[in-house]
């Protein structure tokens, strides 16, 4: 089942799209944590609601209307997101990570831990947030996109509910590059539940448009490993011509670095012949 994404690593024809559950491999917060703390910075009594009406996009969405600004609440994220160095260095999924050499990753993470992964490795890169970091792509030189944008930049930052709804248009910067990355190119996901709509999206657009061409048999396969089994999941992702690849019989938390050991031994096999 590996054949093809090893091939596709080894001939740097892939892509890594890396989400949340990336960062919480080294400790990031929840999405939980963000929750509470909006609701005790706003005085709001979580306990007023059940567990599915407040989500964090509806409440950053409130933030916003309430502070004026999502400023202070990317100051607390950047604050309390930021991984120590020494526990980045200790991270076996980032070391994998920079090992695969992935000539773009896509992220929809705030946090730096991959550019600082990159760094403590001794691995060159370009950061991309906006249009004008696209002009700075140098050949050779690994990508790491900020697809819902970076601490650096508050204006980039999709957290709130506006945010989300106006990336649906596809049609920002971003999504038109990510459009011209991954039409030619296998496509990893990891660090992703698949309940983030914005990816959901993006899956659903890149299936019609390759469905739309006629061509849709010459599309390189593309993956999503996933930590649980979910047949309801696997079958529209499946649909939606995305490979589910799991690790079986192996705890959740350990899941995505013994995914990431067994490829990256699969890529170095595939290169020297042994």
């Amino acid at each position: 089942m590996l054949e093809d994404l090893v091939s596709a690593i080894r001939t740097k024809q892939a892509i890594l799209f890396a989400g949340a559950g990336v960062s919480m491999t080294v400790g990031l917060p929840s999405w939980s944590t963000l929750i509470e703390h909006i609701a005790d910075e706003l005085k709001i009594d979580l306990s007023d609601f059940k567990g599915t009406d407040l989500n964090h996009l509806t409440l950053a969405e409130y933030y916003r209307l309430k502070q004026g600004s999502i400023g202070p609440l990317r100051s607390w994220m950047d604050r309390n997101w930021t991984i120590p160095e020494d526990t980045l260095k200790k991270s076996r999924v980032h070391e994998l990570i920079c090992k695969l050499d992935f000539p773009i990753l896509y992220t929809t993470n705030f946090d730096r831990n991959l550019e600082t992964s990159y760094d403590l490795h001794g691995k060159d890169y370009v950061k991309i947030v906006n249009a004008k970091d696209i002009a700075r792509v140098r050949e050779g030189v690994p990508q790491i996109v900020k697809y819902h944008g970076d601490f650096d930049d508050d204006g980039s930052i999709v957290i709130a509910e506006t945010d989300y709804l106006e990336r649906l248009s596809f049609e920002s910067p971003l999504d038109i590059k990510f459009r011209s990355d991954a039409l030619g190119k296998t496509i990893l996901f990891i660090g992703y539940s698949m309940t983030d709509l914005n990816i959901r999206f993006l899956m659903h657009r890149l299936w019609k448009t390759w469905a739309g061409s006629g061509y849709e048999r010459d599309r390189p396969q593309s993956y999503v490993f996933m930590l649980r089994a979910n047949p309801v999941e696997q079958a529209v992702l499946e649909q939606w011509g995305l490979q589910v690849l799991m690790e079986k019989d192996c705890p959740p938390e350990k899941a995505l670095e013994k995914f990431l050991a067994k490829l990256s031994k699969a890529v170095e096999q595939d290169e020297t012949g042994v």
